[in-house]
């Protein structure tokens, strides 16, 4: 199997996700990133489709990028006119990078219903396109868009459109599964049955549809194909686009084929957050390689086995892709989080000794009264230093007030005061808010920022409540979990309490408290 070139698309099929949408600097972030972990190719956008992919592509060329060369993408001309007199083709060329890749039709089905056009000026599409952008010294990548979905059902047609691209001198072809309808047998044998027809670099571009996308990338590259493209954290139209952390992974630690340089791959969990964190859209939980619960352990014979020897239940180290190794508490697990955990601060527990028993007790009378902290390590770890006295608070609370308020025109007015100690100075700060939690998170960072200016690189990804004991009515118990998350990791926080801004505060306060910590580590 030849060495991957690993395409990156982020910025242009991941910025298609429902939901995302990059501004100019966002972009620029996440390819200075990519670039820094040492990718090869970033298709930076469309610049014929809008202005902000066009601005991009003249800040991108005052960045000096160590690895990556940045791609502009677009179509082939338009049916009935020349290339030179095609605006998108005019547009790629003023982006001005040295590799363009443009997509045609290969499914006779797109060519006659979406084109309205006739197959032979498809072809003539696909020709004049790649030989004007070569002609301007373009290296010049062409998508065959719908190939497996043609070539299923015309295969001579589909063929013949990829073999046009070639001769007229495009630099590789990538062959797409635009729609993510095909298997890993199909993909594998379509492309081993052409592959011997062409003399350039062959790639593969999958969408997730079936969830297959990373499968149908490495039946593709174990059938010949060397550039695998794809979007961090699989972002993309529909069900997203084949995922390159899971790819990078794959070909790193199972296949033991370099791809981005070895002392990169580490970092992929960091990358992965990051541009999560930019993207404002949540990285699951359970991400392979790069997931928060991708290393977890909750089960007491999981964890008991993963002491005596990790293969028992990892299939790869997690410090390989930056991540790491997780004991979730629960009912289940018993003491030996509480050791593990208390290990890490470097205290030595006995299973038996008076310390862990105690500490056990009081973990139980918690989660009996509603705390979970199997959803919450973070919350579970400040439990541990306060309980071991190992803790110092980063600030102290003197008092905090929040209203609500619904006004004439149906408007809900939150706003939230309130009064810290830190270091000795007294802080007093309010603010407003969409609701009662937001006004006071903000209150409570505008008090802090001075202090801990590290706290602008985080913020709340999810709020949960639940009503624990619903017989009781409006005097119930709820549990608030919140979810944090900075440039490199998330984390889980909680509070229970009859009162939900009270239960809220103790989550909140817990999720700004291990930031500070966990910045304190580095």
């Amino acid at each position: 199997m030849s060495t991957p070139i690993i395409y990156d698309t982020t910025l242009r099929d991941g910025s298609q996700t429902e939901g995302i949408s990059f501004t100019v600097e966002d972009k620029v972030k996440i390819a200075e990133k990519l670039d820094e972990l040492g990718i090869h190719y970033i298709e930076g956008g469309w610049p014929g489709s809008n202005p902000k992919d066009k601005e991009f592509f003249d800040v991108i060329r005052t960045k000096k990028l160590k690895n990556a060369k940045i791609t502009a993408f677009g179509s082939t001309r338009k049916p009935g006119i020349k290339p030179s007199e095609d605006v998108n083709l005019n547009g790629l060329i003023d982006a001005q990078t040295p590799t363009i890749t443009i997509f045609g039709k290969s499914w006779d089905l797109h060519v006659v219903d979406v084109l309205k056009t006739t197959l032979e000026e498809n072809l003539h599409m696909i020709s004049g396109s790649v030989d004007f952008l070569k002609k301007k010294g373009r290296e010049v990548f062409y998508d065959a868009e719908h190939f497996f979905d043609g070539y299923k059902r015309n295969p001579a047609y589909a063929l013949k459109a990829v073999l046009t691209a070639q001769d007229a001198g495009a630099d590789a072809i990538i062959f797409c599964d635009t729609n993510g309808g095909c298997l890993p047998e199909e993909i594998s044998k379509i492309i081993s049955e052409i592959k011997g027809k062409f003399h350039i670099p062959l790639g593969i571009h999958t969408h997730n549809d079936l969830d297959l996308a990373v499968a149908n990338s490495l039946a593709a590259l174990a059938a010949g194909c060397t550039q695998i493209q794809g979007t961090f954290n699989g972002l993309g139209e529909r069900c997203g686009n084949a995922d390159l952390c899971t790819l990078i992974g794959i070909l790193h630690t199972k296949l033991k084929i370099k791809s981005i340089p070895d002392k990169n791959v580490p970092k992929l969990m960091e990358t992965s957050y990051f541009i999560s964190e930019i993207s404002n859209f949540k990285l699951p939980d359970n991400a392979a390689f790069v997931g928060h619960s991708a290393f977890a352990h909750k089960g007491g014979v999981h964890i008991d086995a993963m002491l005596k020897n990790p293969l028992a239940y990892e299939h790869i180290d997690p410090k390989v892709v930056g991540n790491h190794r997780r004991f979730v508490t629960s009912e289940l697990a018993g003491k030996m989080p509480i050791i593990i955990k208390a290990q890490q601060m470097d205290i030595l527990l006995d299973k038996k000794s008076p310390e862990a028993q105690k500490l056990l007790k009081d973990l139980q009378i918690k989660e009996h009264s509603g705390y979970q902290f199997e959803a919450a390590d973070a919350s579970f770890e400040l439990f541990l230093k306060r309980s071991l006295k190992k803790y110092t608070p980063f600030f102290t609370l003197e008092g905090f007030k929040v209203a609500t308020e619904k006004r004439f025109d149906g408007k809900i007015f939150a706003e939230a005061s309130i009064r810290l100690n830190v270091n000795g100075e007294e802080k007093f700060c309010a603010s407003e808010g969409d609701g009662p939690v937001d006004a006071l998170d903000k209150a409570l960072r505008q008090a802090l920022n001075k202090f801990y200016p590290k706290l602008v690189e985080m913020h709340l990804r999810d709020y949960k409540v639940r009503v624990l004991n619903t017989q009781e009515g409006t005097a119930a118990k709820v549990r608030v979990l919140i979810e944090s998350q900075d440039n490199t990791d998330s984390w889980t926080t909680v509070g229970v309490h009859e009162n939900i801004i009270e239960a809220s505060w103790e989550a909140l306060i817990d999720s700004i408290e291990y930031k500070l910590l966990k910045d304190q580590k580095k």
